[in-house]
């Protein structure tokens, strides 16, 4: 909420860095290293960096406006957290032994993993071999959209050059 109602943008991309290194350390806690890994690469890493860049471009300030569909927004955002609250309501309690997840590829992994692979990390055994295409497209995903962040920043910056070189060739030709 605080990052919500900031106007310094600034601030507002340093408490969302700040949000992402706690959620990482909440995954760590979880026993979700792989994940939080990538909570603080991406989310307070990349993200961060991009985004105080982006402000370097622009004002760090923001201009306020008054926004007459807001209302009409929230009611999409309430309506669609109600649905995903809805559609979460008949899963298994986060731990539970009996949920069908621990009983299906989880035991293949923990007993045929040491024999299959001889990868004494299971984590990486899982992430490495039997998830091997997903992680490859996760980091295709991320590498895709840092280009085109980069792409992007270039292209503005390679217009902002043209429009002083014509400033200047304006300037001479009127001498």
């Amino acid at each position: 909420m605080a990052i919500i109602r900031l106007h310094d943008l600034f601030a507002a991309v340093m408490l969302l860095g700040i949000f992402s290194l706690l959620s990482a350390a909440l995954f760590t806690l979880m026993d979700a290293v792989d994940v939080a890994f990538t909570e603080a690469a991406v989310g307070a890493g990349i993200s961060t960096i991009l985004l105080l860049g982006t402000l370097a471009l622009t004002e760090s300030e923001e201009k306020p406006e008054h926004n007459r569909r807001a209302p009409l927004a929230l009611l999409v955002v309430l309506l669609t957290g109600a649905v995903l609250i809805y559609g979460t309501l008949d899963m298994p309690h986060y731990g539970d032994p009996a949920a069908p997840i621990h009983h299906y590829l989880a035991d293949r992994f923990i007993e045929s993993s040491p024999q299959e692979l001889q990868i004494p990390n299971m984590v990486t055994s899982v992430l490495a071999s039997y998830r091997g295409y997903d992680t490859w497209g996760e980091t295709t995903v991320i590498f895709t959209a840092a280009i085109g962040v980069a792409l992007g920043l270039g292209a503005r910056r390679r217009s902002r050059r043209q429009l002083q070189e014509e400033e200047r060739e304006n300037k001479g030709g009127r001498a």
